[in-house]
């Protein structure tokens, strides 16, 4: 993984913060990026009405000042080339008809819809290190780790049953494990390992601690399921060794890589990840309610009988099926035999929504523009290093304010810091925020998280951040203490 660069001298929360900044992105190589994107405006962010006409534009009539959006880890910006892809699949769709699933059109840059999902996967398979044919654009991440655990989860309650998560996972990912459970007559208090950390108040777990509860249950664990990156602390778990560890020891390992996907660098083949799943609203830009994605390691996917051979539904890992997972060579013979292709699109259930897709992709090409996850990661790694420095910067007043939850270690965090803010400011802080157009978000009881994203922020905004924090630090500490 890669560490961060050094930065430029500079006495961070100086004066020359911002001449600093403005270097920074100077310089920037991935700079060009942020062009891609809709960045809302201040006057629109502020506004309580639907800009006029069929699409938003950054020609707000009051400013044209853009906002401060460092809340990719939530949602991702809309990239601009979003509006042409749908309105090229509308066309498609306005002028075809139903040929649309089949017909190419010479001038269109898209797939016909049912070859939508192959294109996606061709795309995402480099962002998450996968094979092409080990990853599958379907569904959505809870309904995807239903579908992993129904395939991979084969508990016996007088050996393997228990599945390992972290005591605070976000909470679809406990209801998911919890009726998992349920569903198999198992009793959650006895099946359900929560690890929790006996050291750090704000449950940042160290690979030794997760280590050491896999050895506590190794002979009677089935299933590992954790988050890349935690979605309230920022911490970046050590995937590839809590993987090793968990497998050698009889464990099948699932990652939910919501806060992971598109950004930080992921290699799940190399690393043996059994399976993983993913939304693609939040790095991936995909838009609100995005479809999501899963991984299926080769090992786990293959298919070995042909639909001919004697008995072929031995060829292959049972799961919870529909026609779209089926050999595409035989999905439209129409007929009740279910054989799937191999890879991880054998897993898929129904035709998935082109629309979504097509919005997904239209942001794939962005990353492709950016060549790699190493270089987004690259700059990723200053980012949030330069707003670390900026944040230490700050007057010791405001510093007693609020502290840092996310690891101080690069290597154990992605782009997002979580600040825990002292007791009654988390509502008068996000005001003022937002009244100065900045947008961040918060997690009840007292943390707001900070997430400057490569693709389209830059140093820049860090500062005006910064600068707007410690303004909303004083603002809601008058509010609270006159009360």
């Amino acid at each position: 993984m890669t560490s961060a660069p050094v930065l430029p001298a500079g006495a961070a929360g100086s004066g020359n913060a911002r001449e600093r900044a403005r270097q920074l992105d100077r310089d920037d190589e991935l700079g060009f990026l942020r062009d891609e994107f809709n960045i809302p405006t201040k006057g629109q962010i502020a506004s309580t009405s639907l800009p006029e006409g069929s699409s938003a534009n950054n020609n707000d009539s009051d400013t044209t000042t853009k906002c401060i959006y460092l809340c990719g880890n939530s949602l991702g910006l809309q990239p601009r080339r979003t509006q042409t892809r749908l309105s090229q699949y509308l066309s498609t769709w306005a002028t075809q008809g139903v040929q649309g699933h089949f017909k190419p059109l010479t001038n269109s840059p898209l797939p016909t819809w049912l070859d939508v999902d192959e294109r996606a996967a061709e795309m995402i398979a480099p962002i998450v290190g996968a094979h092409v044919s080990e990853v599958a654009i379907m569904q959505t991440l809870t309904a995807n780790l239903h579908l992993l655990m129904s395939a991979f989860y084969k508990p016996d309650a007088n050996k393997r049953h228990k599945i390992i998560l972290e005591s605070k996972a976000f909470p679809s990912d406990h209801f998911a494990v919890e009726t998992q459970l349920r569903h198999h007559g198992l009793d959650a208090s006895k099946s359900m390992v929560l690890l929790k950390s006996e050291r750090s108040r704000d449950n940042i777990l160290t690979t030794e601690e997760i280590c050491g509860v896999i050895d506590l249950h190794k002979e009677d664990a089935f299933l590992l399921l954790l988050p890349g990156i935690q979605y309230y602390t920022g911490q970046l778990f050590d995937i590839e060794t809590i993987t090793a560890y968990a497998k050698e020891r009889g464990i099948f390992v699932v990652w939910d890589l919501a806060h992971a996907v598109g950004n930080v660098e992921l290699r799940l083949h190399e690393w043996g990840v059994d399976a993983a799943a993913w939304c693609s609203y939040k790095y991936l830009n995909g838009g609100p309610g995005c479809i999501g994605g899963m991984f299926v390691h080769e090992n786990n996917s293959a298919v070995t009988k042909l639909i001919t051979d004697e008995r072929p539904e031995e060829g292959y890992n049972h799961r919870l099926a529909g026609w779209w997972g089926n050999d595409k060579k035989s999905r439209f013979g129409m007929e009740n035999r279910f054989h799937p292709v191999k890879g991880a699109a054998g897993f898929q259930l129904s035709n998935p929504s082109v629309l979504d897709i097509t919005s997904l992709c239209a942001s794939l090409e962005v990353f492709e523009q950016a060549g790699g996850m190493g270089k987004l990661r690259e700059k990723s790694l200053r980012l949030t290093k330069f707003l670390e420095e900026q944040l230490e910067g700050m007057g010791e007043e405001e510093k007693g304010l609020f502290r840092v939850i996310t690891p101080l270690d690069p290597k154990q965090r992605g782009a997002q810091l979580s600040l825990g803010l002292g007791s009654g400011l988390l509502e008068g802080v996000m005001k003022e925020l937002e009244r100065q157009g900045v947008i961040v978000d918060e997690r009840r009881p007292d943390v707001i998280r900070v997430a400057p994203a490569p693709l389209y922020n830059g140093f820049e905004d860090v500062v005006g951040f910064v600068e707007a924090f410690g303004e909303a630090l004083r603002v809601a500490r008058r509010e609270r203490d006159a009360f």
